[in-house]
């Protein structure tokens, strides 16, 4: 039998929702979440708004603790793909390589043998070190994910962010992640409200609704219960 990399086992999360001035309540982002990761599978979520979904990726990722059930990471690195992590307006694109890169986990060493790729990619080479607030919103994305483009984790969680940038870098940024999770040489978690994009990527999904796993299964499987439960 293969064994799990990642497990979630019934795991829930809880926070306080504000009501009024003096009154809150108890509220369940995740209520009992199932999930066993393998290596080198695409696993699709599915679901819909406010489903616990962005809040299972979380978890995975070790952002939150849950307060019932558990995580269980059997010795593989985790990360949640962040774009623009860290960004410092007033430092230059090329400081901003070092800093971000840095949070996302990789070492100074790693990133000075491939900035000259990020810059690359990004197609910033014109004005690399200049502070990033004079950069335009599409500038700023298409270095962030140039810059989360190069971590290379054991588990990769992506929730809904395949490309960015104008249309000619959203095909170019989106073909590059596309390939990414295709290689199956890591286990690609991949939230997307685009079944098309789970059936052209994913090995298996699961359903999470109110904050459950509801279905677990082979894409096509799991996805026809959760369009039919959609009316």
């Amino acid at each position: 039998m293969r064994r799990p990399v990642v497990e979630v086992v019934a795991a829930g999360v809880r926070y306080r929702k504000r009501l009024g001035w003096r009154h809150s309540e108890e509220h369940w982002a995740l209520r009992k979440a199932d999930l066993r990761l393998y290596h080198g599978e695409a696993v699709g979520v599915v679901g819909g708004n406010g489903a616990g979904k962005s809040t299972l990726l979380q978890v995975l990722a070790g952002i939150l603790a849950p307060d019932r059930g558990q995580l269980v990471n059997h010795g593989v690195s985790v990360s949640l793909l962040a774009l623009q992590l860290g960004f410092i307006p007033h430092l230059s694109g090329r400081d901003n390589i070092f800093l971000s890169g840095m949070l996302l986990g990789l070492s100074r060493r790693a990133i000075a043998g491939k900035v000259d790729e990020i810059i690359e990619f990004s197609e910033l080479q014109a004005c690399i070190d200049d502070p990033v607030h004079t950069y335009s919103a599409g500038m700023r994305a298409r270095l962030g994910f140039a810059i989360a483009f190069q971590v290379e984790p054991d588990v990769l969680l992506i929730d809904e962010v395949l490309g960015v940038g104008d249309a000619a870098f959203h095909r170019k940024s989106s073909k590059a992640m596309r390939d990414k999770i295709l290689a199956r040489d890591k286990t690609v978690v991949l939230v997307s409200h685009q079944p098309a994009v789970i059936r052209e990527l994913c090995d298996r999904a699961i359903w999470m609704d109110q904050g459950e796993t509801r279905e677990s299964g082979p894409v096509d499987e799991v996805l026809a219960l959760y369009d039919r439960a959609r009316g």
